[in-house]
């Protein structure tokens, strides 16, 4: 079996780190040191170097102007951006992207895609959905009015914790319809001045990274036909491509801690001898790294099933499933034990290691902790039993 990542793979990773590289992780805005947001927007100028090294269009077809790369390529690229706290939507733009490819109508294509392939339009999507533990899709009821195509569809509920919306000019919400089926809403931003939706209200949120989430407030919205995806498919895909992602997230921000730590153990000196000589201090960096190497493992299991469509024992939401529980639970020993190895220098906010704490609680909790995937698992696992 061959494990190596395709030229063109490798190609995209070396692209993402001639564009993060140069970014300071003890330059990103702190929230330890501000009361309310870090900044009212991402970074615009980070967003258009990736924009310029095409890492906005990877998912997309050559045709939309991308590359035509798959998950696998996007959970790399999303390594190197977590490493340094990249502050962009990198993942909820190329899900939102791929996923309007491959299930929106031809209209909804041609008024999408070319912008977020060059980063003049930023995407995002609603996933947290009413309080963040319950199915996102459950949380906005969509109607038909009139015949299809005709009548256009009418939207209420509430999406809270929405990454990355107050920057973004189109966001995917999910919401259910009285049939039970999902379909995926294609609503206006408020960036850069949009006009107002009627009945779409956004609420400010501050995040532990202490970046600004939105709750939408949806009451009445009306949308056309071409504004909605409702390809029952398209949902479930762009899910289990948002959980992988943060699982990415999660082991990029791992490494750089680790790394971090190392470097930091392998400098200071008790009783004349650096710490990371001590066998106590040895014995917790190797379970770190074993946590780690679990959490990789897991997550270019799940990137492969997304990316080939092969097929396992359990669907791939199986496989999403086991990696989210593993990046949860792992960032967040990785965090507390470099905390604890740094003792009071880690907590102090000249330090950038602060900051990778407050950004893995968030990734721990995003989209679900451990906990809700185990869950998940083993409703998987009873639906469908092994052996």
């Amino acid at each position: 079996m061959d494990f190596t990542f395709s030229e063109e793979q490798q190609a995209a990773v070396e692209a993402a780190r001639a564009v993060f590289a140069p970014v300071a992780p003890d330059s990103v805005p702190s929230p330890s040191l501000t009361s309310g947001a870090v900044a009212e927007d991402f970074d615009r100028a980070l967003w258009s170097k990736a924009a310029d090294a095409d890492l906005l269009s990877l998912l997309l077809t050559p045709e939309h102007g991308g590359a035509g790369l798959d998950a696998i390529a996007l959970c790399l690229v999303l390594r190197e951006s977590a490493k340094v706290l990249a502050r962009i939507p990198l993942l909820e733009h190329s899900a939102a992207a791929t996923t309007v490819e491959v299930y929106g109508g031809a209209e909804l294509k041609r008024e999408i895609l070319p912008g977020a392939a060059d980063g003049g339009l930023a995407l995002t999507v609603a996933a947290a959905g009413r309080s963040g533990h319950d199915p996102a899709e459950l949380a906005v009821t969509a109607r038909q009015e009139g015949a299809a195509g005709a009548g256009g569809w009418v939207l209420d509920g509430v999406q809270t914790a929405v990454p990355w919306a107050w920057g973004a000019d189109r966001i995917l919400v999910p919401a259910h319809t009285g049939d039970g089926g999902t379909v995926l809403a294609v609503l206006p931003g408020p960036a850069r001045g949009a006009e107002p939706t009627a009945g779409l209200t956004f609420t400010e949120q501050i995040s532990t990274t202490g970046e600004r989430l939105a709750e939408l407030r949806l009451d009445g919205v009306r949308l056309d036909d071409r504004h909605l995806i409702t390809d029952t498919a398209a949902w479930p895909r762009l899910h289990d491509l948002l959980v992988t992602g943060t699982c990415a997230l999660a082991l990029g921000l791992g490494e750089g801690v680790l790394r971090m730590t190392s470097d930091y153990a392998g400098k200071r000196e008790q009783f004349g001898h650096p710490i990371a000589t001590f066998q106590a201090v040895a014995v917790q960096a190797a379970d770190r790294y074993i946590d780690l190497r679990a959490m990789e493992v897991t997550l270019w299991q799940a990137a492969w099933r997304l990316s080939t469509g092969a097929g396992g024992a359990l669907p791939v939401a199986g496989d999403v499933a086991v990696a989210k529980s593993w990046a949860s639970d792992g960032v967040r020993r990785v965090v507390q034990t470099a905390q604890h190895l740094h003792g009071g220098f880690g907590a102090d906010t000249d330090y950038p290691l602060h900051r990778y704490h407050a950004w893995a609680k968030h990734l721990e909790l995003s989209l679900g902790p451990a906990a809700a995937h185990e869950e998940a698992l083993g409703d998987l696992l009873a639906a469908h039993p092994l052996g």
